[in-house]
């Protein structure tokens, strides 16, 4: 049991916070150690008052919150980084006892994660406006930056820090106000977060949180909530497409980070070392439990037999277990449910006539465990390409030109990641150029960076987070005309 996690059983601090206070609840959700189906502590459950007293708290601290100074709002985030940093092992094994994922993928997370505060915090007073003569001359056109207000943000329980701080930096910096619905999966992690953040001097009701279970019901109510003026959603499309409509009724500013099908795509002159060593980290990174995880490999038939074998043997040789042992390298799946439809989705592309090159089997052991898997000989029709995996599944599809490499790639209503490998950096940008995606690695296996714009097209969603684009995101511009 980790420290973090001692302290928040003892402080009371594992449900609803609302207005600076941890709210006891009449009815609690387990949370499970995926790796040994143990419960690890109850976390209080939020009804329809709690939501609607989060979002009172919020709109309360609006105000005030905006008016903070940046620097101070700034100050803040700057010092829960350094608390993040300074207790990353504690917050890694955390996310490793209630997500499931490797020690080292934990641990860098908590790193990718403290970054978004620290990039936030530098960016909190860099929000800028223009003064300029009208071109009639009748008038100054002045504009400047203000927040939008109340946010209601839904994190997914795959980056449990990760999504919480990508969303929470921007909006804290803008000077917006938020409640945070994290996944009922794996809630722990963010409540660390704020209690890192109260140490830091967050000011009651700036942020509040709920634990839900699923993204509608209380969700729905506080966006139906005029005071409410932003939705933030991490999450399948299916769930965004109904938070949208929901959303659309109050016409509230949206982020959508929704589902991914991410091509990678190798070349015949790339460098299949390097190709393997970027494919590894793309696809198996969190165990493919990633919206950005190469989910299609489309490789050139003149090299796909050699590349295959190469990724076969690099996936067969991961040492599997629970995360918790510092020397596993795949951790279980996040539940029962999703194990189940991975080995449903490898059976029916078998099925189809794909054949397994290594994998392909849950273990019989304790714990949602699936093999790292190869697929090769996969339709380009196949089931297995048209939905978002979410695990440690690499199905191989060959082509022959550039020209059908990239209409395999963009045949898919998703486009949030792509990946490709060319010795020919020409070639490689014209590639990346066509692809439909909002983030392509060309000649990398990842591509997030809290100084990037981060998001996709087509069914992957609306908006981006990190970089100064995601600041944007919290942010309403206002036009004064005005002579002197």
């Amino acid at each position: 049991m980790t420290s973090i996690l001692e302290e928040l059983k003892a402080s009371g601090k594992t449900g609803v916070f609302i207005g600076g206070d941890w709210v006891e609840c009449a009815e609690e959700l387990p949370v499970v150690d995926p790796a040994s189906e143990e419960v690890l502590v109850g976390v209080g459950l939020a009804e329809a008052a709690h939501a609607e007293n989060a979002v009172v708290a919020a709109f309360d601290a609006s105000k005030p919150w905006a008016l903070t100074p940046p620097r101070e709002r700034g100050e803040i985030l700057r010092r829960t980084f350094e608390a993040m940093r300074a207790r990353e092992e504690d917050l890694a094994e955390l996310i490793v006892l209630e997500n499931g994922k490797a020690y080292p993928d934990a641990l860098g997370e908590v790193r990718y994660a403290a970054e978004f505060f620290r990039w936030f915090s530098e960016e909190a007073s860099r929000v800028s406006g223009e003064l300029r003569m009208a071109p009639a001359g009748d008038k100054r056109i002045m504009t400047f930056r203000q927040p939008v207000g109340v946010s209601v943000m839904v994190t997914p329980w795959n980056f449990p820090a990760a999504m919480a701080t990508r969303k929470l930096g921007p909006a804290l910096a803008a000077g917006c106000t938020a409640i945070v619905k994290p996944a009922s999966d794996a809630p722990l992690t963010t409540l660390a977060i704020v209690h890192l953040m109260e140490q830091a001097g967050l000011p009651p009701g700036v942020v509040n949180i709920v634990v839900a279970k699923g993204s509608s019901g209380v969700i729905e109510n506080m966006l139906r909530d005029p005071r409410v003026r932003k939705l933030s959603f991490t999450g399948s499309t299916e769930v965004g497409r109904t938070l949208l409509k929901v959303a659309s009724d109050q016409v509230l500013r949206v982020s959508m980070e929704l589902g991914g099908n991410a091509p990678f795509l190798v070349f015949d002159d790339a460098n299949l070392g390097a190709a393997l060593e970027g494919a590894m980290v793309a696809k198996m990174r969190n165990a493919g439990e990633a919206c950005t995880a190469a989910n299609r490999f489309l490789v050139h038939a003149a090299v796909a037999d050699e590349f295959t074998s190469m990724l076969a043997g690099a996936m067969g040789s991961l040492k599997m277990g629970p995360g918790i042992d510092r020397s596993n390298q795949v951790g279980p799946m996040i539940n029962e449910r999703s194990r189940d439809d991975i080995a449903k989705l490898v059976q029916t592309a078998v099925d189809d006539g794909a054949k397994v090159v290594v994998g392909a089997s849950v273990p019989d052991r304790r714990g949602y465990f699936y093999e790292p898997t190869v697929l090769s000989g996969v339709a380009a029709d196949s089931e297995i390409l048209q939905q978002e995996i979410f695990g440690p599944v690499a199905p191989v599809v060959t082509f022959e030109t550039d020209e059908e490499a990239i209409a395999l790639a963009n045949d898919t209503v998703y486009g949030l990641a792509a990946y490709l490998y060319s010795g020919d950096l020409a070639r490689g940008l014209r590639a990346a150029e066509a692809i439909e995606a909002g983030m392509v690695g060309v000649n990398r296996g990842l591509v997030s960076d809290p100084a990037a714009p981060f998001g996709g097209v087509k069914h992957s969603g609306v908006g981006r987070e990190g970089s100064h684009e995601g600041m944007d995101e919290y942010l309403e511009t206002k036009y004064i005309a005005v002579n002197w």
